[in-house]
């Protein structure tokens, strides 16, 4: 494979790379990577690894994904593997439990889904997309106890959540501790030279790295970026917590949930989520606090940024304008709490008491009767009104002037 005409000195290479990350290991090593890449004119393997655990990427995805982009205008070969093996087991990282196992149809479900996903960052024809149920399958019972060799259940033990689990008393099955040698043997099979990951990866990447060693091949470099908050501003993003933002949400829930990002939460989005420089984003950090341009604003054009990026230019004005439209032309607040209720068959004065819009059914009745009530924007004058509520239905309840809540129906 030959290098693309792009391709920048490694040491300007090694700049771009490093720039935003939260840890290399290291940089030293990988400029000594760069430099034989560029005087062989041979691009280096870059690989990352993702379980398809669950069908949808989420934008927290994307911080990692955005790096791998950089190195792939860099010139470098991209190998993104699909872990269809290794979710079989259950990535322990972060887990305080063993984590449920997934079955065969489930995991080649989800996996389809990723292939295309990824490529509303990267390109392509450009992108090796890879399976390590490929290799792994392959190997025996006895090719498995030799790789189960290569490590100790000390080293095992350094990792940190294992290390809680077992001071804590809690069980650890011996099918995870085969995970981080089945990732590291992902790095042998596919000799990377640099594979990446959320700092929560650092112990699977730093594996992959010793097995390479053990088995011969020249050891990786690895990079970690930062794990991104979800829309709580608390947790990390994930699906399983309903703080998340997917590649594959529609443009108009896409805008609606970056809208509800804190303001604080925001300059974070658009430190990780954009190309923006360090420089730029203190300056939109002073503009604000100086009132030179409202928070509002800023989250606006985070919102499109991201809308424009995973769906088109067009889509991203196109929700610009139903914003400004249906909240601020109509005075409704830019981030509505929401309710979330079963399907049901409920009055709307009782759900207006059980989302907090009212202290009582008597207290809800009066405002429907007295036309301080709005579903959707449409004035409600029955008070004995009963609503059909099915999965997957959302509303916008307005009591009085002031009180806004969103009902989602789980």
């Amino acid at each position: 494979m030959t290098m693309q005409t792009n391709f920048l000195p490694p040491e300007e290479q090694l700049e771009l790379i490093k720039h935003g990350t939260v840890e290399f290991i290291s940089d030293a090593d990988f400029l000594k990577k760069l430099k034989k890449s560029f005087e062989k004119k041979k691009p280096l393997n870059i690989k990352l690894g993702a379980d398809p655990s669950r069908p949808d990427i989420h934008i927290g995805h994307t911080v990692v994904i955005n790096k791998l982009k950089t190195l792939q205008d860099l010139g470098h070969h991209i190998q993104f593997l699909i872990g269809d093996f290794t979710a079989l087991i259950g990535d322990p990282s972060g887990k305080n439990t063993t984590r449920p196992i997934l079955t065969r149809e489930e995991i080649e479900a989800n996996g389809k889904t990723y292939a295309s996903q990824i490529f509303k960052i990267l390109d392509p024809e450009k992108t090796e997309i890879v399976y390590n149920s490929s290799w792994l399958l392959k190997l025996t019972s006895i090719d498995f106890i030799k790789l189960s060799a290569k490590y100790t259940v000390a080293q095992m033990l350094e990792r940190d959540d294992f290390t809680k689990r077992y001071k804590a008393n809690v069980p650890i099955s011996l099918h995870e501790l085969m995970y981080p040698l089945c990732q590291g043997y992902d790095s042998v099979a596919l000799k990377s030279d640099l594979e990446l990951g959320g700092t929560d990866q650092k112990f699977n990447l730093l594996v992959g790295r010793e097995l390479q060693s053990a088995y011969g091949v020249e050891q990786q470099c690895i990079l970690t970026m930062p794990i991104l908050e979800g829309l709580d501003g608390v947790n990390k993003m994930s699906k399983s917590l309903d703080n998340y933002i997917g590649v594959s949400e529609n443009s108009k829930d896409m805008f609606g949930k970056t809208m509800r990002v804190s303001d604080e939460l925001m300059y974070r989005y658009y430190e990780l989520l954009t190309s923006m420089k360090p420089s730029e984003l203190v300056q939109l950090k002073k503009d604000v606090q100086q009132g030179r341009k409202h928070p509002r604003d800023v989250k606006v054009e985070l919102a499109k940024m991201l809308v424009t990026r995973f769906h088109s230019a067009a889509a991203g004005q196109a929700a610009v304008e139903e914003f400004n439209r249906i909240f601020s032309d109509k005075g409704m607040p830019d981030v509505i709490e929401e309710f979330k209720t079963t399907a049901q068959s409920i009055g709307l004065a009782p759900l207006m008491v059980q989302a907090g819009l009212a202290t009582s059914n008597g207290e809800a009745g009066r405002l429907i009767t007295g036309g301080g009530v709005q579903i959707d924007q449409q004035k409600v004058a029955d008070a004995k009104l009963k609503l059909d509520l099915k999965t997957g239905d959302s509303m916008i309840i307005k009591a009085g002037k002031k009180k806004f809540i969103k009902i989602m129906v789980q």
